[in-house]
């Protein structure tokens, strides 16, 4: 009896220059001896493709050692890897990359693999499907990073966890619906709209913090289908409002559907809840921290957590919606970096996110220069997913974070024409 099965193998964007289609592999069995017929071979996996911000034409040099026993990988790259910063790449049995990382020092941080009482539970895992390792030498360790994100949202290796392109989605918080708006999360946020800001990273942590800031500036959080009645409201018959939720008793809304707030007073918490997400006034977060330390000294502890919980997720929002003003108010801009090789090279920042190279050869741009990489930032920036946008906005801001005397090095890209 023969058995034809097909099996689809995993595609690659074409946006980043690698090879995309439907590969089909036919398998025929016959009872206890099958034979494979690849009619059409599944592509061997030949290099991590072209680098964003390489300087120059084509892809970056890769090179591999290939073994069936960890012991042989070993040797290799104890013999052949650089102590250089870079990226490298674990390979399985079926040519599938499994697992991308970036290393300050490729050969150390490849021989951790190896090192069974010492290494982390997930490296050893990694290391039992890899048959082949392959590695990519960068210029400097912030090359290495924003390249590790590169090709972790384009091969989407199955072990890596962060930087994976559907790991999580964005979402902007939107303050609006009249007539008594709110602050509610939208991918794609709707027309008339009292203000937007974003985006953010979507996902538990983001509804948590909007529900507790809705509650915080007692902003309803019902439903448009809810009638709203603001105090002030005159109507023809006398009526006997009720809240639609408890909110009210709880002392977390105004409620505007109960008639228990005028629609000024309203419209005042409104622009306070702006003000915070522009970043304009963090008192919130100041009156939460010292009610929660006056709670703990009255050892009130029930309270205290509770404000404790109110502070985790404003503050989460506060640092998230504070990373993309600073990406936006960054604007353009040269970060000089200098290499393993001793050589500085100029990376053009735009909007939070580096978006270009000068090569090596071009010791000292012109204006010339300059104006195309900006030419070529602001494509790349229209061109860039928002989700993409965010996670470039994330990984830089870390890296500031983590180096802050490096900003001090940042060079206005005006600046760096005139110069």
């Amino acid at each position: 009896m023969l058995i034809n099965r097909f099996v689809v193998v995993k595609c690659i964007d074409m946006e980043y220059g690698v090879a995309s289609g439907l590969f089909d592999r036919r398998i025929a069995t016959h009872g206890k001896d099958s034979a494979v017929t690849r009619l059409f071979a599944p592509p061997v996996f030949a290099g991590f493709g072209p680098a964003a911000l390489h300087g120059g034409p084509g892809a970056p040099v890769l090179e591999r050692v290939h073994g069936q026993r960890p012991a042989v990988l070993k040797k290799q790259i104890h013999q052949t890897c650089p102590r250089q910063p870079g990226v490298y790449g674990m390979i399985d049995t079926h040519g599938d990359l499994v697992y991308v990382g970036k290393a300050k020092n490729l050969r150390a941080r490849l021989l951790t693999y190896f090192r069974p009482h010492s290494r982390d539970p997930k490296a050893g895992r990694i290391l039992a499907q890899a048959r082949t390792i392959v590695w990519e030498p960068c210029p400097d360790e912030f090359a290495a990073l924003y390249r590790e994100l590169e090709l972790i949202r384009r091969w989407r290796p199955r072990f890596n966890v962060q930087g994976q392109p559907n790991s999580w989605q964005h979402a902007y918080v939107c303050l609006g619906r009249q007539p008594a708006p709110y602050a509610f999360l939208a991918r794609t946020p709707p027309g008339r709209i009292f203000a937007k800001f974003g985006p953010i990273r979507a996902g538990s942590l983001a509804r948590e913090a909007v529900r507790r800031f809705n509650d915080w500036f007692k902003l309803r959080d019902c439903p448009q289908t809810q009638h709203m009645a603001f105090g002030d409201q005159a109507d023809l018959f006398a009526l006997d409002r009720k809240a639609g939720c408890l909110r009210l008793e709880l002392l977390t809304c105004t409620g505007p559907c109960a008639g228990a707030c005028s629609r000024a007073d309203y419209l005042s918490q409104v622009e306070s809840a702006r003000a915070f997400l522009a970043g304009e006034d963090a008192t919130p977060l100041r009156q939460l921290e010292s009610a929660m330390k006056e709670a703990a000294v009255a050892q009130i502890f029930e309270r205290a957590a509770v404000l404790r919980d109110k502070l985790k997720a404003l503050s989460w929002l506060h640092r998230q919606l504070a990373r993309m003003r600073g990406a936006d108010a960054m604007g353009a801009a040269i970060y000089p970096v200098k290499g393993h090789d001793e050589v500085v090279r100029w990376y053009v920042l735009h909007s939070g996110r580096a978006v270009a190279t000068v090569t090596p050869e071009t010791k000292s741009p012109t204006r010339v220069d300059m104006k195309m990489l900006l030419d070529v930032a602001l494509q790349r920036d229209v061109r860039a997913k928002p989700a993409d946008r965010v996670a470039g906005v994330i990984l830089l801001d870390t890296w500031f974070r983590r180096y802050p005397r490096e900003r001090q090095a940042l060079i206005p890209l005006q600046e760096a024409c005139a110069g």
